[in-house]
């Protein structure tokens, strides 16, 4: 499978075009997507014609920059016009969307292409993507387990080959998860720095967009056309001897799958072997991240489908109905606690940055987990699957700091294993720069 980075060099060698890589995407998906059930929606004839056009301007000199030519997956939480826009539920049945989202016409200007629309947890309210009106999406690496989710389809397509790259969204981890169940790279910019606009959202004060991608690299070009930067490259790495790491080993490393362990301790080895400078520190209030995370997020989506949960309550899938009722008896004074809460953490979080260029920690505390699965086993105790999964990703969505994450090895049964590096708030570029220094040495 080719990076954004390796097609492009080929398609400006005229070795390749759009319309071949595009195909060879479009095969894939044909080939692996009843199995795998990543995509809601094929766009086919039109990607094709998009390939073909976008040849035919670089072919006149015309270079729209990195992302030209790339066949590229979208959730389908994501305007794109004259499509519709699912959110992978019955509630929004007969929807066509009128404009793109802003994040889409900026994808269409860097020259992407788009494959199709792909599977989520419904209404992005989930983690496993087992609860959609299409059926669950399942991980390429073991069809029998979650992709992670929400954005799980997004991660499959990414992993099998399916497009070169994924646009996703993350309230509570929702790209960093799939990403760590997918193996692939998943990343979060700052809270606001992408358009959410355009998109069905879950809470509009922890919602993000960014790309799932195969690499840091990609992951950077992507969120660049997302900001409308169609042409930046890269930011150069940041070297690597006398980097500053930060592990918060309370909480946050309590508990973990023991291989899962394993593999993060691995990798900080080969990082301090590489030179990094590793440091534990603590974040004081990371005991309170859950309630504080859930009374807002539960507010917030309960607000956005007050009239949907009356009048159409039965076209939601069992959970995520559930899950939203729960919103409904959030006490006030129990959100307004929750938002003194959030800006403790935000606050906290900052200190810890303040020493060092970023966090490090595992980026989901668990392999992907068995579909159907409520519980999985943590050590010595049976622990609730949608908590582990959401455990060291929703703090940063409750903070607002970028976060990204990156493939770390597999367990003995061939599932990936997942780093997740936090930088500070408003510097996903500098947080960029740490990534592609570390991707090498947290890979192995």
């Amino acid at each position: 499978m080719m990076t954004i980075e390796e097609s492009g060099s080929r398609l400006r060698a005229r070795e390749i075009t759009s319309a071949h890589i595009t195909e060879d995407c479009l095969k894939r998906i044909g080939a692996d997507n009843e199995r795998l059930n990543a995509f809601i929606l094929v766009m086919a004839d039109d990607a094709r014609r998009q390939a073909q056009e976008l040849d035919r301007e670089l072919a006149a000199g015309h270079d729209r920059g990195p992302l030209h030519g790339v066949p590229i997956s979208i959730k389908d939480l994501l305007d794109i016009r004259g499509v519709p826009t699912t959110a992978a539920s019955r509630v929004r049945s007969g929807h066509v969307a009128p404009r793109d989202a802003p994040a889409i016409t900026h994808l269409r200007l860097a020259g992407a292409v788009f494959v199709g629309k792909t599977n989520l947890h419904e209404f992005a309210f989930g983690t496993t993507n087992e609860d959609s009106a299409f059926g669950p999406a399942r991980n390429p690496h073991d069809p029998t387990r979650s992709p992670g989710g929400s954005s799980g389809g997004s991660g499959a397509s990414v992993a099998a080959g399916m497009a070169l790259a994924s646009i996703g969204t993350d309230t509570g981890g929702s790209i960093r998860i799939p990403a760590a169940a997918c193996g692939v790279v998943g990343l979060k910019p700052t809270l606001g720095e992408v358009s959410i606009d355009g998109v069905v959202p879950l809470s509009r004060t922890m919602d993000h967009i960014g790309p799932l991608t195969q690499s840091v690299a990609d992951a950077s070009l992507v969120y660049h056309a997302l900001l409308g930067d169609a042409h930046a490259k890269p930011p150069a790495p940041m070297p690597l001897q006398g980097l500053r790491l930060a592990v918060p080993r309370a909480y946050f490393c309590d508990l973990l799958d023991d291989e899962v362990r394993a593999r993060f301790d691995a990798a900080l080895d080969r990082l301090r072997a590489g030179g990094v400078h590793v440091d534990e520190i603590t974040i004081q209030h990371a005991n309170d991240i859950a309630p504080v995370y859930l009374h807002i997020v539960l507010s917030d989506a309960a607000a956005y489908h007050a009239a949907t949960l009356e009048t159409m309550w039965d076209q939601y899938t069992p959970n995520v109905r559930t899950r939203l009722e729960m919103g409904r008896h959030v006490l006030a004074e129990d959100y307004v606690r929750a938002l003194v809460g959030r800006d403790v953490l935000k606050r906290e979080v900052d200190a810890a940055l303040a020493q060092h260029d970023a966090l490090v920690l595992p980026t989901m505390p668990i392999p992907a987990p068995p579909i159907g699965a409520s519980t999985v086993q943590v050590g010595k105790t049976a622990e609730p699957v949608r908590n582990m999964m959401l455990r060291l990703t929703q703090p940063f969505n409750v903070s607002g700091h970028p976060a990204i994450a990156i493939p770390s090895g597999t367990t003995s049964a061939g599932l990936p294993c997942s780093i997740q590096l936090v930088g500070s708030r408003g510097q996903t570029d500098a947080l960029l720069r740490v990534a592609l220094a570390c991707e090498k040495h947290v890979r192995g």
